[in-house]
């Protein structure tokens, strides 16, 4: 049986989904406080008996433990953190007791009730500025944020204790996330909404914002932001692999997920204005403190040890992003 943490979260849930349709018997972990109980609901609807949700707090050992003494766990699927860079920086305390307090909860569950593998959400925030792009997993890691300090935190810790107690994992560093499931069961609800795929498409609905794009002179093809945009779908095959190499007897490792092309954000905009067939209102604003001209993933690493390939591209994001605002915006209306 597999632990997901956060799984009623954007990432967290479209793992979940995957292992359900894999007929996999999963326990789902998450406070509800940024997951949504109707992504509970809908994955049981997919194969109720395959899916146990336990609400809970990994800042509270006592629930997390319990976890591991009503379940038989196997393998553990690391999401549960708060992910919001701007809001790391205004209240860095709440990140480091969330992300890494509550990691260390669950890693201390995991060993005494004798589970010694992990898969753990990891971010290119611990890159910090880059260097050099494309990014590969020997960068150094400088991250210029609480956020982006609190995964690389735990990445140190998990070395710590796999040398101390043997406990393996796999960490993965996501660049851009977009998309969603491809039968729009289920998608990304953040409330508010931060990342740039979604942002663009709410404004085309009624009473959605004009859409505000930040910085057009920077040194890319055409003056925007360039980012690294991994389909959701792509991402979750990975944590599949991530766990068959670990359950192969791989050894704690670190991968990059990203598709190596990088898209600009009017490169993006014009995708959403293609997709949804609209024109959509902008306004050109200066650019934002810290934002790097380009942010791309080397991912040579994932593709030779753990056999991944991206296969989906930016269009099919776009598509299946929108394809979900619009069950997203009933949901929203019905509630």
């Amino acid at each position: 049986m597999i632990l997901i943490t956060g799984g009623a979260g954007y990432i967290g849930s479209h793992c979940a989904l995957r292992f359900i349709e894999n007929n996999q018997d999963i326990v789902i972990f998450d406070s509800l406080e940024l997951g949504h109980s109707e992504t509970v609901s809908t994955l049981k609807s997919i194969n109720g008996s395959k899916v146990n949700f336990v609400k809970g707090n990994l800042q509270n050992y006592d629930e997390i433990n319990q976890v591991f003494k009503d379940f038989a766990i196997d393998a553990v699927i690391h999401f549960g953190a708060y992910s919001q860079v701007g809001e790391s920086v205004k209240n860095p305390q709440k990140y480091y007791f969330n992300n890494v307090y509550g990691s260390l909860n669950l890693f201390r569950a995991m060993l005494e009730n004798n589970v010694k593998k992990i898969v753990f959400s990891s971010t290119a925030a611990t890159y910090g500025e880059p260097v050099y792009t494309p990014i590969d997993e020997t960068h150094p890691q400088l991250p210029i944020n609480p956020y982006g300090s609190s995964k690389l935190m735990i990445e140190k810790i998990l070395d710590d204790y796999d040398k101390a107690y043997g406990l393996r994992s796999v960490r993965l560093r996501y660049f851009n996330v977009a998309g969603a499931d491809s039968k729009s069961r289920i998608g990304e609800w953040h409330e508010p909404e931060t990342h740039l795929i979604p942002n663009i498409l709410k404004s085309t609905f009624s009473g959605g914002k004009t859409f505000e794009m930040y910085g057009t002179d920077y040194n890319t093809v055409d003056g925007t932001c360039v980012r690294d945009y991994i389909n959701i779908e792509d991402l979750i095959s990975a944590h599949v692999l991530a766990l068959k190499y670990l359950n192969n007897g791989g050894e704690t490792n670190y991968f990059n997920l990203g598709t190596t092309d990088g898209n600009s954000v009017k490169q993006v905009f014009s995708a959403c204005e293609s997709v949804t067939k609209k024109n959509i209102k902008v306004d050109i604003k200066g650019r934002r403190e810290g934002d790097p001209a380009t942010l791309v993933a080397d991912n040579k690493k994932a593709i030779e040890v753990l056999n991944w390939k991206p296969e989906k591209s930016l269009n099919d994001s776009v598509k299946s992003a929108y394809n979900w605002e619009k069950v997203l915006q009933k949901l929203i209306e019905n509630n």
